[in-house]
């Protein structure tokens, strides 16, 4: 079996990234909402043990596509000439968004995420990994692809307001008037079920690299193209979005093309909003864990320094 690897990448401290941002927010008159921190666009070297974490425990991968924005990262020039080299290829924005560039520059992982299949030469199996997901231990291709199926990790949820405690908490929301600007993942992820075809339920998936099918999304998005148009249109997160590997993975549920197996679970590390100790328990416990094989380190940057440096040594010891 076939299987590349997907990694999207941005380096937000970049001037010109700064510069683009910025002058479309002035252009569009908006104000800089959450969505748009430059916190979100930061780059603390992620992808330095995300690329190395695959290299050393998936060497099986076909291909490993970076997909860039008129960027590429410091550590693809360094392999370059080295016997991986010719593994890598950089795929910019304009490649995947041929058609729709009209929607471009984009600064949201949703719009970018729900044009990859659309990379020129991807395998019809592919891995997607944001740049803050790392693997801790060795995977096969079995633990994404098994017998024909996809392997999907998580648990199946009711949807928000088909339970009475979820019908109390949106029935307070509207007595107080409840305008959040905050864009939910589980709201986008039961957004995607429903827009699969499933109103009852929805699968929650963990935040960890995410196995799809090429022709699963290229079939959808040929019979719904209003919805690829509408998905990657949004230059920032937004609430109306849907999670392309959410869609992804109850379409396959929907024909019976995948495989629950949480054998194999992810370290959620959030080091600028965990306590210290509770990072360290964490850190801890992974190493004496096998089936501890994913690790997603969010926000690294924003950590006090002391835990970054306490994770950034576990990573290299982890990952070399």
């Amino acid at each position: 079996m076939t299987i590349d690897a997907v990694i999207t990448w941005v380096d937000g401290a970049d001037p010109a990234h700064r510069k683009k941002l910025d002058a479309w927010l002035a252009q569009s008159g908006n104000k800089r909402p959450a969505s748009a921190d430059r916190t979100r666009f930061n780059d603390a070297g992620e992808i330095d043990w995300c690329i190395r974490s695959i290299l050393r425990f998936a060497p099986w991968f076909r291909k490993i596509h970076v997909v860039v924005d008129g960027q590429v990262p410091a550590i693809l020039d360094r392999l370059r000439d080295s016997q991986f080299g010719e593994r890598f290829n950089v795929v910019d924005h304009r490649e995947i968004f041929a058609g729709f560039e009209q929607h471009l520059p984009t600064f949201n992982s949703r719009s970018i995420i729900t044009m990859l299949w659309r990379i020129q030469g991807l395998a019809e199996n592919f891995v997607y990994f944001n740049d803050d997901m790392f693997l801790l231990r060795a995977v096969n291709p079995e633990d994404f692809f098994r017998e024909g199926k996809v392997v999907q990790r998580g648990l199946w949820r009711m949807q928000s307001g088909k339970t009475w405690s979820s019908r109390l908490l949106n029935a307070l929301k509207r007595l107080r008037g409840s305008r959040s600007q905050k864009v939910g993942n589980l709201d986008s992820q039961q957004l995607s079920a429903r827009i699969a075809g499933f109103e009852d339920r929805y699968y929650r998936l963990y935040h960890n690299p995410y196995p799809m099918r090429r022709s699963t999304l290229q079939a959808f998005f040929a019979a719904h193209p209003d919805l690829l148009e509408s998905n990657c249109s949004h230059r920032l997160r937004s609430n109306e979005q849907f999670k392309t590997e959410a869609v992804a993975t109850h379409l396959e549920f929907l024909h019976d093309n995948a495989i629950v197996d949480n054998s194999l679970h992810v370290v959620q590390l959030k080091p600028s909003e965990q306590l210290p100790a509770r990072v360290k328990r964490k850190i801890t416990k992974a190493d004496s864990d096998s089936s501890a094989a994913f690790v997603c380190v969010q926000s690294l940057e924003l950590a006090p320094e002391a835990v970054q440096r306490e994770i950034i040594e576990w990573l290299d010891r982890r990952i070399g």
